[in-house]
């Protein structure tokens, strides 16, 4: 691969982006939060400072996410101790992807600002993505389709079943 040097774009990558959703009450993330059911929201588990949640939109069957309750968009506005259990939550929830839906491995992932990927910027949030050797497939590229080889319902209860084996 080839490089190109482009230092008069500088100026213009780097202009401030307002994040769309700065507001609390706008935010998904945050009425999960609120939100004491469980089956509804597919929550996982709960915690004093943060909660496990299905992802409903996944990359993959399984997948879930770590959030704090606050709501935070900037991993340095995190209060270090609830960023180290969520943290540990999420080795242990590498485990437990291992152990009850079979995962061969497991993409970790904080994406932070809308340019790096965050689809909830202003929201603070882990990904934990199950893989299986040969998952990938040409259907996202070619026909913007993913598959997905399990039941969304299905994983949801195997994991909620042995969630608090993990955590």
């Amino acid at each position: 691969m080839n490089n190109l040097y482009a230092p008069w774009r500088g100026e213009y990558v780097s202009k401030d982006t307002p994040n769309k959703n700065t507001k609390e009450n706008n935010c998904v993330f945050c009425e999960y939060a609120k939100n004491n059911t469980t089956n509804k929201s597919y929550i996982l588990k709960r915690f004093d400072d943060f909660f496990v949640v299905m992802n409903t939109y996944p990359y993959a069957v399984g997948h879930f996410m770590i959030i704090p309750n606050e709501h935070i968009g900037d991993i340095s506005d995190l209060d270090s101790e609830i960023f180290a259990k969520m943290s540990l939550v999420a080795q242990k929830g590498v485990a437990l992807l291992k152990d009850a839906i079979n995962a061969h491995g497991v993409n970790i992932g904080i994406n932070l600002g809308e340019c790096a990927g965050a689809g909830i910027a202003e929201h603070l949030h882990i990904h934990l993505v199950p893989r299986w050797k040969n998952d990938t497939n040409f259907m996202p590229m070619i026909a913007k389709n993913r598959v997905y080889s399990k039941d969304f319902d299905e994983v949801y209860k195997t994991l909620l079943n042995k969630v608090d084996n993990y955590f």
